[in-house]
């Protein structure tokens, strides 16, 4: 994908200056939009506990708010993302975040919890802005650094997701949980400016209309073996990642812990220094190749998850400790395999790029939606230990996927 020279003077001022092939101040602001973008749908996961003492909500329509704002993802990545193939990144990335802060605003006005459902939805639909990100910054990247490249604005685009939650606890418990949705917005609104003012504009790749280049993706899904297992894969350890952290803080919430969002949100710090460290899992596969990274991410997320299995023998403090523990695992698990997949479908077809991503994303939030029903369904019923069986049985469910044999392409997955 060829980069068009931008019109005005401050995206023409981004040139490429380092080995990669982008500058780093352009490399820190899509690492950065990826993160502010992103962070949108996982605000509410450790309000839950604030918003249903202000609602009188159950958990299981509380547990909806993150479920719709994930399926909204999904099914933005699904209907959008395949445009940057087609039209210029630059204006879906900047019209997106206008619609993200717009929900934002309206999730900060709701009167109750049916409105802040569909507020939820259109903010995962806006949030789909990072998924035009992570491709532009694939297509500025040359070949040889592209995992490098790709992990960092990844890095971005992770801690979006795990200090979002840090954020939102904390501004919850101090400011209440409508602050936290107007102080995103205006995150956001900040954002677009930025990168209306540095962002290049981008060449579109195919000049399919809109129903032939949504056709296309099924044949793109049968003939790309590489990026259906790493889909599948991907997907199926997303549902335990997600059943953790839409449940964590109702969790802590009740008996014996007693503790607030702000402490839930915490959590997300030990998350955080596991996503730092997806850029070695970028450098690494960009040496031993995304398919045996992708592996060693899926064993690490499982010992993590299986640890959380001893939670009922332990006191109090050995509890939360542990649970600190199996998050920065689950996390830099997680993390990593996304990385690794990201090396393997950017490399597939590079004038497909937007399409294949939105296959490997859409398979991956659905799994996190699901995970999401699935997680405080069993939460409500049988408790943590039920979380935790499902987030093993998620683990092991991925790492099948991957080691699944491919007699068609064994050396291609």
């Amino acid at each position: 994908m060829s980069l068009i020279q931008a019109t005005n003077t401050s995206a023409s001022e981004a040139r490429p200056s380092n080995a990669t092939g982008l500058s780093t101040p352009l490399v820190l602001l899509l690492a950065a939009s990826a993160g502010l973008t992103v962070a949108s749908i996982y605000y509410s996961q450790p309000m839950l506990g604030v918003l249903g003492d202000d609602t009188g909500a159950s958990p299981q329509a509380l547990g909806l708010v993150p479920t719709l704002a994930q399926l909204g993802y999904a099914l933005g990545i699904l209907l959008m993302a395949p445009l940057g193939d087609r039209h210029d990144r630059r204006t879906l990335i900047l019209v997106k975040c206008a619609v993200l802060v717009a929900a934002m605003l309206g999730a900060a006005a709701a009167p109750g919890i049916g409105l802040l459902w569909v507020a939820s939805l259109v903010i995962g639909l806006g949030a789909t802005a990072a998924q035009d990100v992570v491709p532009a910054a694939a297509s500025l990247a040359p070949d040889a650094h592209r995992g490098r490249v790709v992990g960092s604005v990844m890095t971005g685009l992770l801690l979006g997701i795990l200090l979002s939650r840090v954020v939102s606890g904390f501004v919850a418990e101090h400011l209440g949980w409508r602050a936290m949705f107007v102080l995103a917005a205006a995150s956001v609104a900040l954002l677009g400016v930025a990168l209306w003012r540095r962002l290049p504009h981008f060449q579109p790749t195919t000049n399919l209309s809109y129903r032939a280049l949504m056709g296309s993706m099924l044949g793109l899904w049968q003939r790309h073996a590489p990026v259906r297992r790493a889909a599948l894969a991907q997907g199926a350890l997303a549902l335990g990642f997600s059943a953790v952290w839409s449940t964590l803080a109702l969790w802590l919430h009740g008996a014996p812990f007693h503790l607030g969002s702000a402490a839930a949100g915490a959590f997300g710090v030990a998350g955080a220094a596991g996503a730092l460290a997806a850029p070695v899992f970028g450098r690494l596969s960009d040496r031993h190749g995304g398919r045996r990274m992708a592996l060693v991410g899926a064993v690490l997320a499982l010992v993590s998850f299986a640890l959380m299995a001893l939670l009922p023998w332990l006191g109090r403090e050995a509890q939360l400790a542990l649970v600190v523990l199996s998050v920065i695992g689950f996390d830099l698990g997680f993390q990593g395999m996304l990385v690794s997949h990201q090396t393997i479908i950017y490399g597939a077809d590079p004038a497909a790029r937007g399409r294949l991503n939105a296959m490997l994303f859409v398979v991956m939030f659905g799994g996190m939606a699901l995970g999401a029903a699935l997680g405080t369904s069993l939460f409500g019923h049988w408790g943590w230990s039920a979380v935790t069986a499902l987030c093993v049985a998620s683990a092991l469910l991925s790492i099948a996927v991957r080691l699944w044999p491919d007699r068609a392409a064994p050396q291609s997955t």
